[in-house]
């Protein structure tokens, strides 16, 4: 069983921006694989069903940003994944949009939610793909990631969600190295 977490903060206020991109990726796997996600539990919403015949749960944490970790080690815990089958999708600043980094394990490198699901699990181990938004142009990291994509950077956004679904793919059947191999580097215009 795999755990496929999307990062973001709940609320219409949030939504489409770069620091919700997690959830949006949720939306677009639930979509692709006709998996519900609207029941609310674990401090988060979410639903379960298959990816290449592997059971998996989608979730979208509803703790806000910094304590994601909580819900992401209540599911955890309570269906006993381990850490190595917890796929976390979440917004770098330090990609351009466009990119993915997919990584199995590393520090927060400055990322509030990641920092918290560290702490939570007790471990830095965990699969993730970090998409980029890129770096703001301006010096207010804030205003930045809360803020929406522009038109173009948006269809970018949408076109990479297609090969991140591949990445999860890979990573559920092949592991984490093979996905790194097929998708790091990997750039849509």
């Amino acid at each position: 069983m795999f755990l496929v977490v999307g990062l973001g903060n709940p609320g219409k206020e949030y939504e489409k921006t770069r620091h919700n991109i997690g959830f949006d990726m949720i939306d677009f796997i639930s979509e692709k694989y006709k998996i519900e996600v609207n029941r609310k539990k674990f401090k988060g919403m979410y639903g379960d069903g298959k990816i290449v015949s592997e059971k998996v749960i989608l979730l979208k944490p509803e703790t806000y940003m910094n304590l994601s970790g909580e819900s992401v080690r209540e599911v955890a815990d309570f269906y006993k994944i381990p850490n190595e089958n917890i796929i976390i999708l979440y917004d770098d600043i330090s990609l351009d949009v466009g990119k993915i980094r997919i990584r199995p394990k590393g520090s927060a490198g400055g990322h509030n939610g990641i920092k918290n699901i560290i702490a939570n699990l007790n471990s830095d181990i965990f699969p993730r793909i970090k998409i980029g938004v890129g770096q703001p142009s301006y010096d207010d990291l804030v205003s930045h990631v809360l803020g929406k994509f522009c038109k173009e950077d948006r269809e970018k956004v949408e076109k990479i969600f297609h090969i991140i679904a591949k990445a999860i793919e890979t990573i559920i059947e092949s592991g984490v190295a093979e996905s790194m191999n097929k998708f790091n580097g990997v750039k849509v215009e």
